[in-house]
């Protein structure tokens, strides 16, 4: 009789080891879905550099190449949050949350003096064909990016995910501005290119302040 009840209790304890398994597993499927979020994104803005890349080749525009070290410099950003994912670390991913919002800051800062330096040098830009193809290529990688960290972000409930995808929104306004500068100086009207350049830091301005809500609103929730 008590040899029959053996199996049913081993059954009741199986269960257990199974469950705390489950956990252990569902910190490292985060952290591989976190890796594979920044992994992507990168090789999208890689690419992105890439194509602005040959299109400065071709022009030789050093605005271009401005812009081209600045969207180097800000894929980059995704490197600290790559880390904190492969060492699944909370403290790591809201160290680098801050990087971000940083970064954007930054980001902000030299769109900001740009644009006053040209409204006090107007200076117009030849290549106009490079930049306006640069521009749209900065632009439509950056929101690609942005869509795969914010969604990333979301689904797994990381704050620094999601102000890194505010980061690629950002960038992607800053090289919709280099599309409008190009057409505005066509069409002849190159004072204009430096409003929109202060346009865009006002914008940048306000993704840093929200990022800097989406990081900070994370700490005071642990």
């Amino acid at each position: 009789m008590s040899a029959a009840r053996a199996p049913e209790r081993l059954d009741a304890v199986r269960p257990h080891p199974e469950h705390s398994h489950g956990l252990i597993h569902d910190s490292i499927k985060r952290s591989r879905q976190g890796l594979r979020a920044v992994l992507l994104s990168l090789a999208v803005l890689g690419l992105t550099a890439a194509a602005q890349m040959l299109v400065f080749v071709l022009s030789g525009s050093v605005a271009l190449l401005a812009d081209l070290i600045h969207n180097v410099g800000d894929a980059l950003t995704a490197v600290p949050l790559g880390i904190a994912f492969l060492l699944r670390s909370e403290r790591a991913e809201r160290a680098a949350g801050l990087f971000v919002v940083l970064a954007i800051f930054v980001s902000a800062c030299v769109a900001g003096y740009e644009a006053l330096a040209r409204l006090i040098h107007p200076t117009a830009p030849d290549h106009l064909w490079a930049l306006a193809a640069a521009g749209a290529a900065g632009c439509l990688g950056n929101l690609l990016a942005a869509g795969v960290r914010t969604r990333a972000g979301k689904r797994l409930a990381s704050p620094a995910l999601i102000a890194d995808g505010n980061h690629a929104r950002a960038d992607a306004y800053v090289s919709l501005a280099v599309v409008a500068s190009a057409g505005v100086i066509a069409l002849g009207l190159p004072v204009a290119d430096p409003l929109i350049g202060l346009a865009i830091t006002f914008v940048i301005l306000r993704i840093t302040w929200e990022s800097w809500h989406t990081v900070r609103g994370h700490d005071h929730h642990h």
